[in-house]
């Protein structure tokens, strides 16, 4: 079984200090054939992704680890850029010469406010088709690969006004389906969802797989959004039992911002 991982943070993002070095040693003890490290970044100075991202860093500690785990692990540049149909100019300006292999659209702020500020005096139907239409949005004009965590926003949301049903919003999450399929979009199962207590699913959930499935999509990649160096390759394997239940027949890598299907 080929497990890779492709959605990872270290201390190149904002929200996390794991280390890229001392990651590696741990996804090759887990038995990862591949890693992507995907940290955060943003271009608007009004959103807390702004400002810290240092690409010669990024890319020095890139190498620095292909040459000490390449033999063993196969470790690929990706970026996870915040509201990228937003200032797409500014995106392509700072992008366009680095040799990225994978890139990220998620979305993380509406309107420059963060979800939790964005959901505060709404109701639990205003907060999720809000929330899907900006999704959208981002996919009908965004230059990425793959949606990140397709319904973030029931990770913020569990708590305070519960889960959301698949039903009430089907036809948005098939709208967005469709236009990713259309426009060669993929998504991640992210399993970062199952450590919450209060959420304990993936992002996005089996009934969002099943739909993409049918609707024809194929592109799929599997991340542990994991910003910590223990909890990389977290959960692979369910994540792989979910995409075989849902139909699919591999998942996705990237290299150079091409999709290479991996078969179970």
């Amino acid at each position: 079984m080929y497990l890779a991982d492709y959605h990872h943070h270290t201390d190149n993002s904002f929200d996390s200090q794991a280390q890229m070095k001392e990651v590696c040693e741990h996804a090759i003890e887990k038995g990862l054939n591949e890693i992507c490290f995907t940290e955060h970044f943003s271009v608007n100075p009004k959103v807390p992704t702004y400002g810290h991202m240092n690409f010669e860093k990024y890319f020095s500690q890139i190498e620095a680890c292909r040459k000490l785990f390449g033999n063993q692990l196969t470790i690929k540049a990706g970026i996870e850029l915040c509201e990228p149909h937003l200032m797409k100019e500014k995106y392509r300006d700072v992008l366009n010469d680095l040799e990225i292999d994978f890139i990220m659209g998620s979305v993380h702020n509406i309107k420059e406010e963060k979800l939790r500020t964005f959901m505060v005096g709404k109701t639990p139907q205003e907060i999720y088709q809000k929330y899907f239409e900006e999704v959208y949005a981002m996919v009908a004009h965004a230059d990425i690969d793959v949606i990140a965590h397709l319904d973030l926003i029931k990770r913020y949301a569990v708590e305070s006004t519960g889960n959301y049903e698949f039903d009430d919003y089907k036809s948005i999450i098939e709208k967005i389906m469709r236009k990713a399929i259309e426009r060669g979009i993929g998504i991640e199962i992210n399993t970062s969802g199952l450590s919450n207590k209060a959420l304990n699913e993936t992002l996005p959930s089996m009934d969002v797989l099943r739909l993409y499935h049918s609707l024809g999509g194929k592109i799929l990649t599997i991340g542990s959004d994991s910003h910590r160096t223990e909890t990389v390759g977290s959960n692979q394997e369910v994540a792989i039992k979910m995409a075989k239940e849902a139909g699919f027949q591999g998942i996705y890598v990237f290299e150079k911002r091409e999709p290479k299907k991996i078969a179970f």
